[in-house]
């Protein structure tokens, strides 16, 4: 790419993934930039060097478009300049936290700066929002405390990230908003007062991810479940009190859908229903058979035979296809 055209490259590709911004340089002819991303589940890590710019997000570019994130960035490289809510700050090796739903500027300076990004949700931080609101645009020091231990996991997990599994990604993405939380928790001077329907709110992502981790274990039960996160059957139930399906529905859905894909793969084709019925966790042909039909309104066996066939007559079975609705009570 010719260097002119780096940075119209890079000023369209932030306000197209990242959010609707104007960005500015002197360095057109020189301008320098790489930027990488990790999908970590519940939050996004991002890794950006870039050459010297001044962002400015207005109300209009907000109302235009807003991921609803706070964003927690770490500046490894060079210095970084934010304003933000009557708050500025100016950050070099430290933390600093910034709202996607707020108008701000910011200017990286007279040389490249380097930063790993932590983008969380706003939803799935467990901490009150007028709380939060405190600390934008404030630095947060990355050499001592929680700071200090978020910012070297941070950089492990952007050195060593790429090469794991997208279920260890996902794991390691709650740790990253874990130690987030203790952070910004411990900054405002209330570590302990993340909501108690927040804390929930982890909680059943943890189980549901647990959950979806091992299907395939016959003696996945609720009561495992529970055991495993070290709460009660009682306490596991009420996690799920407020959504569609009980835990037990949670898995045994879990576990029909796995095998249905199966079933539709031509790889698998030589493998008896059985086989792949126990691969999920089913340990009975019969349950899993009538489960099955149940749910999918089809045999196996049916499924089977639409899943192999050349893919136009399969799509024309499987239009036919609609998977019944799970009700809360039902059991594995």
């Amino acid at each position: 790419m010719a260097p002119p055209e780096r940075f119209e490259w890079f000023r369209d590709a932030v306000a197209d993934h990242v959010m609707p911004v104007s960005l500015s340089t002197d360095r057109v002819q020189d301008f320098h930039a790489e930027v990488s991303a990790l999908d970590l589940g519940p939050v996004q890590l991002s890794a950006i060097t870039y050459s010297p710019v001044l962002s400015r997000r207005t109300p209009a570019h907000v109302r235009q478009g807003d991921p609803e994130q706070y964003q927690l960035a770490l500046v490894t490289g060079g210095a970084f300049r934010i304003d933000q809510r009557d708050n500025q700050a100016v950050i070099s090796g430290d933390l600093v936290l910034t709202d996607t739903s707020r108008p701000s500027e910011g200017w990286s300076g007279d040389e490249r700066a380097t930063a790993l990004i932590l983008q969380i949700p706003r939803a799935v931080l467990p901490l009150r929002r007028d709380r939060v609101d405190r600390m934008v645009a404030r630095r947060i020091r990355a050499d001592q405390g929680t700071g200090a231990i978020l910012g070297d996991f941070l950089g492990s997990v952007h050195a060593r990230g790429p090469h794991c599994e997208p279920a260890e990604l996902a794991g390691l993405g709650s740790v990253a908003l874990d130690l987030a939380t203790a952070c910004l928790a411990r900054q405002l001077g209330c570590p302990d007062t993340a909501p108690a329907e927040a804390r929930a709110q982890e909680m059943y992502r943890r189980v549901t991810r647990f959950i979806d981790n091992n299907l395939g274990d016959p003696d996945l039960t609720p009561r495992a479940v529970a055991e495993r996160h070290n709460i009660s059957l009682r306490t596991l139930h009420s996690l799920f009190s407020d959504h569609p399906l009980s835990v037990a529905a949670r898995i045994r859905q879990g576990r029909l859908e796995r095998a249905y894909a199966d079933l539709g793969r031509r790889e698998f084709a030589g493998e008896p229903v059985q086989t792949i019925a126990a691969r999920w966790g089913f340990s009975s042909a019969t349950s899993f058979s009538r489960a099955f039909r149940e749910h999918y309104g089809t045999t196996p066996t049916e499924r089977r035979a639409a899943g192999t066939r050349p893919s136009g007559i399969a799509r024309d079975v499987e239009k036919s296809r609609t998977p019944r609705t799970e009700t809360p009570g039902s059991t594995i």
